[in-house]
């Protein structure tokens, strides 16, 4: 069934391409007649004749060198000499047909068909192996080990003096006398229990013997390393239950400030710019995270604060501790559980889709754009305990998560234009509650956990005309709609449709 499936695909994509070609053929023969390179001696029908019969024999050659074979099939090498050979066919056969038949036609005409369409084809064949290219990054998940009561194997003792010199002389290696007592005293070097290693290659740590060590030092900069998750998971695995783990990165601030003072006024953020986009932007899209990683090495990049605690919590830590060490902040966490399940590929761009609770208590992926750093939604509830917990807003207070361009966005309901596919899709409607995430539903009462799922939730919510300031005066106030909605749900939607638009241009409501 399999086989057949993977058959079908390839006789689909096959097919796709001949598609393409005909389209390609039929701009070819427009430019034709648009530059007027019809030569006067003969009729135009003649000509439409002598596109037809181009049409066909390109086809037929086309699927006789393969020109026509599932790209994922074949190299881009072979693309092109399949594409040239093709090419080269039908101008031999084009020349036969043209100075056989006496309709006195244009060779030339029929060569310019053929160099345009040569061109296109190119241009095609670039494009798909390029998507070949760059979206096989294909990495097979990680086996995570199931195991229960992993306890560190070594006892904790002092280690020998020429050891603990050894040790001395291996962090200073690579950083300063500061950080080797930071990190002496908190991730207690002098033991037996602790290992530090730095090394970029991931794999490494697949050389230390499982639950071997208590504490596991990184002092790898994570700008540096290629494959966090599977660092990360390495390190899991490796690790005793609530094992530590000690990792260290170069934050986005600190890059940012660096530029803006090298360089003048006048030019200092272009350059920013520029640098963020190299460092920060295309290391995350789909169609430039591999040819940077293949040119790269992954080396140098841009960490904010936010994608190095996600990917670890994502991993299965627990931060504990973060100290800021000059230009280099130490990350201090525990191991607390497996990883989550390894994905091939994690990709951030601009479109995201965000679990919320549905009717019925349903979730549901909802459309934004992006307004957090990557790996956001696996701190939140971190970010809240850090923060003193969430505002009615479903947001914490101070939310280094965001953004600069996403607090912009955000003020101005821009992140949430997505959601439209949502109503398109009927998973919500133009008024009613929003749709929370599992965290902030959790911070419901029960009874309004209840009543809030008995329908959709809406792009419009009540809260836009209340405008409350606690979670109780929210409660009450997605209460009274709900109430109200449940009665006279046409009329209540109507009703507080028109007081949201009120509301937003008298009082200037906007997103938080």
């Amino acid at each position: 069934m399999m086989e057949q499936e993977i058959q079908e695909r390839q006789t689909s994509r096959s097919y796709k391409r001949v598609v393409t070609d005909i389209i390609i053929w039929l701009v070819a023969i427009a430019a034709c007649i648009l530059w007027r390179w019809l030569d006067a001696k003969a009729e135009v029908w003649l000509y439409a004749a002598l596109f037809g019969a181009m049409i066909v024999g390109w086809l037929l050659l086309g699927w006789m060198f393969q020109l026509y074979r599932p790209y994922k099939e074949t190299s881009f090498r072979m693309a092109l000499l399949s594409l040239v050979a093709t090419a080269g066919a039908m101008i031999g056969v084009s020349y036969l047909v043209i100075y056989l038949l006496p309709w006195n036609l244009s060779f030339r005409v029929a060569v310019w068909m053929i160099m345009i369409v040569g061109a296109l084809d190119t241009v095609v064949i670039i494009v798909e192996h390029y998507w070949k290219y760059a979206t096989n990054m294909t990495v097979p998940a990680m086996q995570i080990e199931q195991r229960e009561n992993a306890v560190v194997k070594r006892e904790d003792v002092v280690r020998s003096a020429e050891s603990i010199d050894s040790i001395h002389q291996s962090v200073l290696s690579v950083t300063n006398e500061d950080d080797y007592n930071l990190l002496r005293e908190k991730a207690k070097l002098d033991s037996r229990q602790t290992k530090v290693i730095c090394d970029r290659d991931r794999f490494a740590f697949l050389q230390i013997p499982d639950y071997q060590y208590l504490t596991l030092v990184d002092l790898t900069l994570l700008n540096d390393a290629k494959g966090i998750n599977r660092r990360f998971c390495i390190v899991n695995q490796k690790l005793p239950d609530d094992g530590r783990y000690v990792c260290c990165y170069r934050p986005q601030e600190y890059m940012k400030q660096k530029f803006l003072r090298r360089y003048p006024w006048g030019i200092r953020w272009l350059m920013y710019s520029f640098y963020f986009l190299r460092k920060r932007v295309l290391p995350r899209l789909l169609l430039t995270s591999r040819i940077y990683y293949d040119v790269t090495h992954g080396r140098k990049r841009m960490l904010s604060k936010t994608e190095v605690l996600g990917r670890l919590y994502y991993c299965g830590f627990e931060v504990d501790e973060i100290v800021p060490m000059g230009h280099i902040e130490y990350v201090f966490a525990h191991r607390k559980s497996q990883p989550y399940p390894q994905e091939q590929i994690k990709v951030y761009g601009p479109l995201i889709k965000l679990p919320r609770v549905c009717k019925n208590k349903e979730i549901r992926y909802f459309y934004k754009f992006r307004t957090m750093h990557p790996y956001a939604e696996y701190i939140q509830k971190y970010v809240f305990d850090a923060r003193g917990g969430m505002d009615i807003s479903d947001k914490s207070n101070d939310d280094w998560r965001i953004t600069t361009w996403g607090k912009f966005m955000r003020r101005y309901w821009m992140d949430e234009l997505p959601m439209l596919i949502n109503w398109f899709k009927r998973d919500v409607k133009l008024v009613g509650v929003r749709p929370l995430s599992q965290t902030m539903f959790n911070t419901y009462p029960e009874w309004l956990q209840d009543k809030r799922t008995l329908t959709r939730p809406g792009l419009i919510p009540p809260f836009y005309i209340d405008h409350p300031d606690t979670f109780e005066e929210l409660f009450a106030s997605e209460d009274k709609y709900l109430t109200e909605y449940l009665e006279h749900p046409v009329r209540t939607d109507i009703k507080y449709f028109f007081l949201t638009m009120r509301s937003i241009l008298t009082r200037k409501t906007h997103s938080a």
